[in-house]
């Protein structure tokens, strides 16, 4: 079996606020599979699910064959947040550290893992800065370099690259394509339409709903639309009058 993730009429409710409704869709394994949606959309409340840190109201959420949430499947995904869990009175090196020895990582492969993905973000140069010294692009680099520590079979990264310039966005782009060619899953939000146009599948969640679902290629042409975008206001009823 190919499925990663299958999400199945999910619903979530805060108190008497619907935030989503009757979500289903699936992840398969290598994908890129990218969330795209407006703030308030519903995307982070979904991706926490998936992640295991939130529980739907109704539905059900599967991750590598099992029912979500599963502690030993949460330490096979990792995942980056929208807001940073750092210690900011840690330096970077010593926030890696941290993290690689809560994912089980020692001795050479815990140096071998830190070096590695601090090179990936380009934040070998700053491992030695307390950490609330950082810009926030940097603490976003960060938390991703912590996400990718333990090798995860799927990542689930929620904004990933807000804030980050865009030559290092790329870099960062160039490392997803080629985790995903080894193997990791990988579910990314993104308000972003040119992110959205480098997924391998698209979901496009509109006030709480999956408006519309499948490659960016598939979604452009079955509303004959020129860009992501057009496609987007296409599938969310929403038109402009020349």
């Amino acid at each position: 079996m190919n499925s990663m993730i299958q999400v199945s009429n999910v619903s979530k409710n805060f108190k008497s606020h619907r935030v989503l409704e009757d979500i289903s869709l699936n992840v398969d394994k290598n994908e890129i599979y990218g969330l795209l949606g407006p703030s308030g959309a519903g995307k982070t409340t979904l991706v926490k699910m998936i992640a295991g840190i939130e529980t739907p109201s109704s539905g059900k959420i599967t991750v590598l064959d099992t029912a979500m949430p599963s502690l030993p499947i949460m330490t096979r995904i990792g995942f980056m947040a929208q807001s940073d869990a750092l210690y900011g009175e840690l330096s970077g090196k010593e926030n890696l550290d941290f993290f690689a020895s809560i994912y089980g990582l020692k001795g050479n492969k815990k140096k071998e893992r830190i070096s590695h993905v601090a090179a990936l973000v380009n934040l070998t140069d700053f491992l030695k800065k307390p950490v609330h010294q950082y810009s926030g692009g940097m603490k976003r680099r960060l938390s991703l370099a912590a996400a990718l520590l333990h090798e995860p079979e799927i990542l689930i990264l929620d904004e990933p690259t807000v804030g980050i310039d865009p030559v290092l966005r790329q870099s960062i782009w160039n490392e997803l394509y080629k985790l995903s060619k080894s193997g990791t899953t990988i579910l990314v939000t993104t308000h972003v339409m040119d992110e959205a146009e480098k997924c391998s599948q698209l979901g496009m969640l509109r006030d709480g709903r999956l408006i519309a679902s499948g490659s960016p290629t598939q979604l452009r042409e079955s509303t004959s639309s020129v860009t992501i975008e057009d496609a987007f206001l296409y599938y969310g009823g929403i038109r402009y009058e020349n």
